[in-house]
């Protein structure tokens, strides 16, 4: 190897290396967008009232404080949307509740596949003003639910009105979408 190619080559792996260092920086990058992409979408999500991933609304020592407004009613909408491998419905299609008492409705789903399926609900609300005025005890939507290969769930979600919701406000729709959480599922075997 005369001085020459020893200089390409040395410049070459000089390259080589410097490429290496790049391409390092930019998977340390991708990853930590990656990373940081769940937290920074739930934001999203809060600020704009879409999708939001409800922690429990309240406590039940909170509950007891409440007084039930006898004096109007409120006609609560159910709905169900399904996105995946299953039949997802209410087992009612309204109910009347007065603010401050507490209900229950019961949603069932069915998984059609024979393998496992994990799946998250999201809750929206119609008119959305009455989204901070619907305070959920209990409710499927708090954590990931698995099927089992052809399982049927009963779920429920225990909730109630808070009496500050606008007078104005006689329907409120809660709808659940039902998605499959992707790659979260197992085969049957």
């Amino acid at each position: 190897m005369n001085k020459h190619e020893q200089d390409q080559a040395g410049e070459t792996r000089a390259l080589n290396a410097q490429m290496l260092g790049k391409l390092l920086v930019i998977a340390v990058l991708m990853f930590g967008f990656g990373y940081a992409l769940v937290p920074v979408y739930k934001k999203i999500c809060e600020i704009t009232g879409v999708n939001i991933l409800t922690p429990k609304d309240a406590t039940a020592q909170e509950v007891g404080n409440t007084q039930v407004d006898k004096t109007r009613t409120v006609t609560i909408e159910f709905d169900a949307n399904a996105q995946g491998p299953w039949r997802f419905r209410p087992t009612i299609g309204s109910m009347q509740v007065h603010p401050g008492e507490m209900a229950q409705v019961v949603y069932e789903v069915v998984n059609t596949q024979a393998r496992n399926v994990d799946a998250q609900a999201i809750p929206s609300y119609a008119p959305q003003q009455a989204a901070s005025h619907f305070k959920k005890m209990e409710c499927f939507c708090f954590k990931q639910q698995t099927l089992g290969p052809n399982e049927a769930k009963q779920m429920q979600v225990v909730f109630y009105i808070d009496p500050a919701l606008p007078r104005d406000v006689k329907t409120i729709t809660l709808s659940y979408t039902f998605f499959e959480v992707a790659g979260a599922g197992k085969k049957a075997g």
